[in-house]
């Protein structure tokens, strides 16, 4: 038991490596999101302000410019620890609205599986049309070629990816950037700005 204690009052000092690993995995996350969504404003803010075949939302063009400047801005302040906690909190609206008007009608999972407790029907349906596409690629086409570089997928475009990034900005909410590897850190050490 006392060694065990031990261990993990001295991994207590690595506490640090929680929240870098964090803020690393997701700026490359919400840096892509947020130039993928400038470089295709117009489409962009067609689809989130379209009811037929979009998301419906108001005021689609300032929500485009919004949500990508959050990313871009989260990304950037995310990769340096500065403001971390600040700018999680728009950056977890976004996922949650994006989790709620994108992904929510598609169930849990981002790429299709046929089986398992979150399989849906369009899930199941996914994994038919997959196996049928193999098969066409395997008579009439270089299969070897085409997944030598991974497997073929269905992009089932649930929910997953939302709420994953949602509670690791909630994480990071709490948790802060981290010691030593933060401009929040060495700011608030200096200054004393909490």
């Amino acid at each position: 038991m006392r060694l065990s204690s031990r261990f993990c009052d001295k991994a207590g000092t690595l506490d640090f490596l929680a929240p870098l690993l964090i803020r690393l995995y997701l700026v490359p996350v919400f840096w892509m999101a947020g130039t993928k969504k400038f470089a295709s404003f117009s489409d962009t803010a067609e689809w989130f302000g379209n009811a037929e075949w979009g998301l419906g939302l108001p005021a689609p063009y300032v929500l485009v410019f919004l949500v990508a400047l959050f990313e871009l801005v989260g990304a950037l302040c995310l990769l340096f620890g500065f403001a971390t906690r600040p700018i999680c909190l728009p950056l977890m609206v976004i996922m949650a609205v994006a989790a709620a008007t994108a992904h929510l009608q598609n169930g849990w999972l981002a790429i299709a599986t046929g089986s398992g407790i979150f399989a849906t029907d369009r899930t199941v349906g996914a994994i038919e049309r997959l196996e049928r596409a193999k098969e066409i690629l395997q008579a009439q086409g270089d299969y070897e070629w085409i997944t030598e570089n991974g497997a073929l997928a269905i992009l089932n475009n649930g929910i997953e990816f939302a709420a994953t990034y949602f509670v690791m900005l909630l994480a990071l909410f709490f948790l802060g950037g981290g010691r030593f590897v933060s401009a929040d850190y060495w700011l608030r050490r200096h200054y004393g700005i909490e």
